[in-house]
C-alpha cells in the first residue's frame, strides 16, 4: 500500500537561462514499488525522511539505504532501488536540470562519487520542495521562476544538512577559516589538523569546490573588503590584519582577483554605501536604520 502525489513540467528555453529548472516535484510513502533498472537524462534528489530501502550501483552492488537520507540520481548513470517491502519509506523527490549543475557539481554540492548520502536533518529540504509543491498549482504564472528558486535552496540545504558536518558546517572548513589570517602555508595548514597537504585539498575540494588556497584566499579578501569599507585603517595595515606582511603584494594580488586596487575600492565604496561600521549581526526582526 503506498500514496504518491507529483507533477511534471516543461519549461521554457528562457527559463532554462535562469541556470536551473524544476521538471517535476513528487511527494510518495508506503511500500512503494522499486524504480528502474533505468537511465534519465536530467538529475533527481530523493530525500528520505523515514523508513528503509536499497540502491543498486551501475555495478551491480546493491547498498541498504536508511532514512535519513539523499539518494542522487545522476543524468546518464542506470540506476535501480526500492523501498524496503517490510517498512517501505517516505519520500520526497524534484527532478531538475540546467547548466548551473556543471557549477553546483564542482562545488561539491552534488557529489557524483556519493550517490547515497546520509543526512542530519530533513526539515531545511523538505521546506525548499515543500514551497516547490506549493508552487505547481495548475495555472501558476510564476510556477517556473518559484520553482527554480527553490531547487537552488534544496541544494543549499541538503549541503547543509549532510551528517558528516556538525552544527557549523565542515569542521575542516570551519578550522580553516578560523586560522585564515595566519601566515601559513597549505602544509603548514595541514599539519595543524593531522594532515597531508593532498588530504586536505581532497577535503576542502569535496567541502567547498575549490582547493586550500582559493577558500583561504577567499576569506582573507572578504575579510579585508570589510576593513577597506569600515576603517579607515591604511592599506599596509589591513594587509597585515589579513595575513599578509608585505602591501605590495597584497595590493597586487587585491587588484587582480577584485578588478580594482584597494584605495580605490575603499573610496567607491564609501562613496555609494552609507552609514558605519558595525561588528553586531543585525536582527532580522529589529533591522538597523540609516539616519
Amino acid at each position: 500500500m503506498y500514496h504518491t502525489w507529483m507533477r511534471y513540467f516543461t519549461p521554457s528555453p528562457v527559463h532554462h537561462r535562469l541556470g536551473l529548472v524544476c521538471l517535476g516535484v513528487g511527494l510518495q510513502h508506503g511500500t512503494l514499488p522499486p524504480v528502474g533498472p533505468r537511465t534519465l537524462d536530467h538529475h533527481v534528489a530523493i530525500v528520505i525522511r523515514a523508513g528503509r530501502g536499497w540502491y543498486t550501483t551501475p555495478d551491480g552492488h546493491r547498498h541498504t539505504l536508511t532514512a535519513p537520507a539523499l539518494l542522487w540520481i545522476l543524468p546518464g548513470i542506470p540506476h535501480h532501488y526500492g523501498a524496503d517491502p517490510d517498512t517501505g519509506w517516505d519520500e520526497s523527490f524534484v527532478d531538475f536540470t540546467g547548466p548551473a549543475t556543471a557549477t553546483y557539481t564542482e562545488l561539491g554540492y552534488i557529489d557524483p562519487d556519493r550517490p547515497v548520502v546520509p543526512l542530519a536533518d530533513t526539515g531545511p529540504a523538505r521546506t525548499a520542495i515543500g514551497k516547490i509543491a506549493r508552487a505547481a498549482r495548475r495555472g501558476n504564472p510564476l510556477l517556473d521562476v518559484e520553482t527554480a528558486a527553490a531547487v537552488h535552496e534544496l541544494l543549499v540545504a541538503l549541503r547543509r544538512a549532510r551528517a558528516d558536518t556538525d552544527a557549523d558546517g565542515d569542521p575542516v572548513l570551519a578550522a580553516l577559516a578560523r586560522d585564515a589570517f595566519l601566515p601559513l602555508s597549505v602544509a603548514e595548514h595541514a599539519a595543524r589538523h593531522g594532515m597531508t597537504p593532498t588530504e586536505l585539498r581532497t577535503a576542502v575540494r569535496r567541502g567547498a569546490g575549490c582547493s586550500p588556497k582559493d577558500y583561504l584566499l577567499g576569506i582573507r579578501l572578504g575579510r579585508a573588503k570589510e576593513l577597506l569599507v569600515g576603517t579607515e585603517l591604511p592599506v599596509a595595515a589591513v594587509a597585515r590584519r589579513v595575513g599578509y606582511d608585505d602591501p605590495a603584494y597584497f595590493s597586487r594580488l587585491f587588484t587582480r582577483r577584485v578588478g580594482t586596487a584597494p584605495v580605490r575600492f575603499r573610496d567607491r565604496q564609501v562613496k555609494s554605501v552609507p552609514g558605519g561600521w558595525s561588528t553586531q549581526i543585525p536582527d532580522p526582526d529589529d533591522p538597523p536604520l540609516v539616519g
